[in-house]
């Protein structure tokens, strides 16, 4: 038995006094509308309205039963409008800054699609490690290690010339004593300023006999890729970067680094939900593909990975001249 949708039916014809005119003021039939309140009568055991031609009056029994069935009834809209209220309350989301515009849109377009409303919070790897922990965001796509993530996008160097090669070697932009002009640097944008991207840089920097000053974390991208495009420089970024920033994008080729994102969500979240229904659209607005056969990652570790730098220190691999 539907037993608030017979309390309501009873409700209905109880305040009205009749079947025709409370069935209808409850959207439903007449016939409807009387076959429920006789199940409810049936299941009590006893009448509820003394029928007559023209009117419904309730009996001692039903007036004792109304109270409680409008208490029911009651309840049940209350749980219905908070249903509806939670299911429309935003998914503050936390998003590296590397996603473009036309990408979050598209991001939040379809979340909506699948009824999610999105309220995004663009942040940089530490702030959004900081805004998952303080609860201010009920989600973060937060950076970790390539080969511990969901979403992964390669990196590499990008510059304004075609270098004519397969891939760049940081050896070639060692400076030699006969050199003339500065030496050309490399530009680390703030997302990948993390442990397991700029430590291997850095390691590999000191390997090949590259300067300190040719390894330069900026404040920004804006400030990183106008040094690129009015210099030799170059900047680590996506191959979606380059081509945005019109800049010709090549691996490294000593090492192969990648970006990492896993979404993790704060106590009142269930990433897994979220991810579940936006993975794709996630993967897309990252510039990454999405790795299937890799778990939904929990919040409390992908927050210690991304915020312990020897979890996160990862060397880059050898590979052979492609040159």
């Amino acid at each position: 038995m539907d037993l608030v949708g017979v309390c309501r039916a009873f409700v209905s014809v109880s305040e009205r006094g009749s079947f025709t005119v409370g069935a209808a003021a409850a959207r439903m039939s007449q016939s409807v509308a009387s076959r429920r309140v006789a199940a409810l009568e049936e299941r009590f055991g006893e009448q509820l309205f003394e029928r007559t031609s023209r009117r419904a009056v309730l009996t001692p029994f039903g007036r004792e039963m109304l109270p409680v069935a409008r208490q029911l009834v009651q309840a049940a809209d209350v749980l219905l409008h908070e249903a509806e209220a939670a299911k429309r309350k935003p998914w503050r989301l936390a998003v590296p800054g590397i996603c473009s515009t036309a990408g979050l849109a598209h991001l939040v377009a379809e979340a909506r699609g699948h009824g999610v409303t999105l309220d995004l919070r663009v942040a940089a790897p530490a702030r959004r490690l900081e805004l998952i922990h303080a609860q201010q965001v009920r989600a973060a796509l937060l950076a970790v290690p390539a080969d511990e993530a969901t979403w992964s996008v390669p990196l590499g160097l990008a510059g304004v010339r075609d270098p004519g090669v397969r891939r760049v070697y940081l050896e070639t932009l060692r400076v030699g004593r006969s050199a003339r002009g500065p030496a050309r640097r490399i530009w680390i944008q703030p997302e990948d300023d993390v442990p397991h991207i700029r430590d291997p840089l850095t390691r590999l920097r000191d390997a090949v006999g590259l300067r300190p000053a040719q390894l330069v974390a900026a404040d920004d991208l804006t400030t990183a890729a106008a040094e690129v495009l009015c210099t030799r420089d170059l900047l680590l970024c996506s191959p979606a970067q380059a081509e945005e920033l019109a800049l010709t994008w090549r691996p490294i080729g000593e090492i192969a680094l990648s970006r990492g994102f896993a979404l993790a969500a704060a106590a009142d979240g269930n990433p897994q939900h979220l991810e579940g229904r936006l993975g794709g659209a996630i993967a897309r607005c990252l510039g990454a593909g999405t790795e299937e056969s890799r778990p939904p990652v929990d919040t409390a570790e992908a927050a210690t990975r991304a915020s312990s730098t020897e979890a996160a220190t990862r060397a880059g691999t050898a590979e052979g001249a492609g040159a």
